[in-house]
């Protein structure tokens, strides 16, 4: 068993006239700009809660297959995701990984399936959440 590990993000809001709902995340180093989901009257051009969620998925899925990928010696060159994630309108509904790998040699369907499967179980927040995650293999 592992131990227990905490993770840090500061949010902060101060209000504004222009975009009442825009607020900074720090991550590390970085700063996102944020706001509200822009049909929920948010700035388009920010990131929302929502859209951070299904990146945090995928980037835990992407690690994770990376990871496993290497421990087989298998080089990986790229590896792209367009996640889309799916809301009722109160709660998450499924999120649809859609990852594209392109690795130096020529590896199997079979492979690429038991890499994204173990990814898949191994990922930290597909593990943690209510919704259902999916990964689409298919073009």
């Amino acid at each position: 068993m592992s131990e227990t590990t905490e993770h840090h993000a500061r949010v902060l809001w101060q209000g504004g006239k222009r975009d009442p709902r825009a607020h900074e995340i720090e991550l590390a180093d970085q700063t996102i700009a944020g706001s509200s989901a822009a049909d929920r009257g948010g700035d388009p051009t920010k990131a929302d809660p929502e859209e951070l969620f299904v990146a945090s998925v995928s980037a835990c899925h992407m690690l994770w297959f990376l990871d496993f990928a290497r421990r087989e010696r298998l080089r990986v060159l790229a590896y792209q995701d367009d996640p889309v994630g799916t809301m009722d309108g109160e709660r998450f509904l499924d999120v649809i990984l859609r990852p594209r790998v392109k690795f130096t040699t020529d590896v199997s369907q079979e492979i690429l399936r038991r890499l994204h499967d173990r990814a898949h179980a191994a990922c930290f927040i597909a593990n943690s959440v209510m919704c259902e995650v999916r990964v689409d293999m298919t073009d």
